[in-house]
């Protein structure tokens, strides 16, 4: 079987590296064509995963569109050459147009239903489009939902054990309290209408997680004077070895909400645009804690509810395991539903 495999952001690294590593060992062709978005090519190096960068995201007002024809000219001629049996990635603007222009299904995963524009676009030219069961928008396509979530592709126990020592590299004790602190940058094609968080909110937040612990803050754009002291820089492939000792994480960045919900770390999520999967991760399970951006008194009230909890570890670890018992590993079902769309093709 010959896979391509897009990578525009480095989450997309972390959904799919276990499912090119299982086609990898068992014969199968992976191409990899990536983006030069934050991280994802450091990412795909941590993980020896060989690819191809075929676009840069831009900083100027049309910067989204040139890049997708650049994208759609070189990924064309990549698979040409390549000649693969199934196209797969997440959001899936130029998979999608070039699966049309080769004949061959394109297999697209999402989360995010505020990216209206684009899955409007993308849902009817798609093989399939699968989301988790909690994901909230119509779907006009084949629309294939499973019981999980993006973040259990690579956090599920099948996936991940954290490493105190990697933690303990970083000069962070795992087993003193910490926060995490995650600001973005809202420069993404789904990020239209959300307009971030003041500096005012920004400071309350860390001085209430001073007072229980060291912060790390990390942040896409700039921090306030006053909180650059507290930015930390962690490496991508340590990330989630330092998230799963965390004591909580508050921030702007849907995917790090559940990734921390997933570890069994409780999480703020502060957004304007919510997700159907933080949604359920919080109505189901308790483990994130949405608000928007006018509810920042509420965000803080609850922040200084969890501060206060004598056994935080305890109770969100045990919601944690609820979760696991009705979520599945989601790398499997990856592997699981290319394997049978490749088949259906060839029988």
């Amino acid at each position: 079987m010959r896979v391509l495999v897009e990578i525009l952001h480095p989450a997309h690294v972390h959904v799919f590296r276990h499912a090119i590593k299982t086609w990898q060992a068992r014969g199968d062709e992976v191409l990899v064509l990536s983006r030069e978005k934050e991280c994802a090519n450091a990412l795909l190096d941590a993980y020896d995963i060989p690819y191809k960068s075929i676009s840069a995201l831009g900083r100027k007002k049309w910067s989204l569109i040139t890049e997708m024809v650049v994208r759609d000219v070189r990924m064309l001629a990549a698979a040409l050459t390549f000649k693969p049996d199934v196209l797969v990635g997440i959001m899936g603007v130029t998979i999608v147009q070039v699966g049309k222009l080769i004949r061959k299904p394109a297999i697209v995963f999402y989360d995010t239903e505020n990216a209206v524009t684009t899955n409007r676009f993308v849902y009817p030219m798609a093989h399939s489009v699968c989301t988790p069961e909690c994901y909230t928008a119509p779907v006009n396509g084949n629309h294939v939902t499973y019981p999980g979530y993006h973040e259990l592709a690579y956090l599920h126990p099948n996936r991940f054990t954290p490493d105190r020592d990697k933690v303990r590299a970083l000069g962070i004790e795992p087993d003193a309290d910490y926060s995490i602190v995650r600001f973005v940058s809202w420069q993404a094609s789904h990020d239209v209408g959300e307009k971030g968080l003041g500096a005012a909110f920004k400071r309350d937040v860390v001085d209430r997680l001073i007072t229980c612990g060291r912060v790390l803050i990390t942040s896409e754009g700039a921090l306030p004077d006053d909180l650059e002291q507290y930015r930390f820089a962690l490496p991508p492939e340590s990330m989630h070895d330092v998230m799963a000792f965390a004591r909580i994480l508050v921030g702007e960045s849907a995917t790090m909400a559940s990734e921390a919900a997933v570890l069994g770390v409780p999480a703020l999520y502060i957004s304007d645009t919510g997700r159907g999967y933080t949604d359920e991760e919080e109505a189901k399970y308790e483990l994130v804690y949405n608000f928007t951006t006018d509810q920042c008194d509420a965000a803080l009230t609850r922040l200084d509810e969890i501060l206060a909890m004598d056994d935080s570890r305890a109770v969100f670890q045990a919601r944690r395991q609820a979760m696991l018992t009705a979520r599945i590993d989601t790398t499997q079902w990856i592997v699981d539903h290319v394997d049978k769309v490749v088949g259906e093709g060839r029988s």
